[in-house]
């Protein structure tokens, strides 16, 4: 099932601009698959006067992530996600400007709970890796005493 980026606006937190990511390629139950442009946009809300750091890869990542658990059916729709660790944090480049038109975000759940999850993931344009790593998601509880 391919989704755009209206779909995944409605089902990740992530509002405006802030919403990286703008299609899904595939997906299943453990992984996703997802592209984003947002990198190539001078207005990104994560480039800064220098260009767009390979680090904020990550965040294209953990919105991936986000979305696999919930098209999925795993994550606590009543909570909210967040990014607890990145371990294994591989740069390969200093900057995502000039990576080509598409990057490629690919998420592989790893174990996960109510809890939360933990989820190998990379960052590639074309054939080329750009970053690579491993995260935790806590889940917390929105929902209030």
């Amino acid at each position: 099932m391919k989704l755009g980026h209206d779909e995944i606006c409605v089902l990740i937190p992530h509002a405006g601009s802030m919403c990286l990511l703008e299609g899904v390629e595939s997906w299943d139950q453990e992984t996703i698959l997802c592209y984003a442009v947002s990198h190539t946009d001078d207005a990104n809300p994560l480039r800064r006067h220098d260009g767009l750091h390979a680090v904020c890869g990550v965040e294209y990542a953990a919105q991936g992530m986000a979305l696999h658990a919930r098209l999925s059916g795993t994550g606590n729709h009543r909570g909210a996600g967040l990014l607890a660790s990145v371990r294994d944090l591989r740069l390969f480049v200093e900057s995502l400007d000039g990576c080509g038109a598409r990057l490629w975000i690919e998420a592989r759940r790893l174990t996960g709970s109510e809890q939360g999850f933990i989820y190998d993931f990379e960052v590639r344009a074309a054939a080329v890796l750009l970053l690579s790593g491993r995260a935790a998601i806590m889940v917390t509880d929105r929902s209030g005493p």
